[in-house]
């Protein structure tokens, strides 16, 4: 069992998101303060998200590329690093092999 990486004392959601007929699957998370995460994987291939708030995007195992609002070019992000996403906008994201991610949401 891989313990490298957790989050400690939150309550966490039973049901699944799931996005794009399953290739995108979160689950909800609260942190001790009532703050809102979602723990999720993304299966290879091709998204587009809205968002509702902004959120900061990080990734926690895996690559992709990321196409921002008023960006032109795609970005490479990987294990380790994270990405803001404005509220009220979407974003493009994609990945060849799965890609693991903590979002939270601001």
């Amino acid at each position: 069992m891989n313990r490298g990486k957790t989050l400690k004392n939150v309550e966490i959601g039973l049901l699944a998101n799931i996005y794009f007929d399953g290739k995108v699957q979160s689950r909800t998370v609260y942190d001790e303060k009532g703050t809102r995460k979602t723990v999720g994987v993304f299966l290879p291939g091709e998204y587009t998200f809205g968002t509702d708030q902004p959120e900061v995007m990080h990734i926690t195992n895996g690559t992709a590329e990321i196409l921002l609002p008023g960006e032109t070019k795609w970005r490479t992000v990987t294990a380790g690093e994270d990405f803001d996403v404005p509220g009220n906008s979407s974003y493009q994201f994609k990945c060849a092999t799965p890609c693991e991610y903590l979002c939270d949401y601001l």
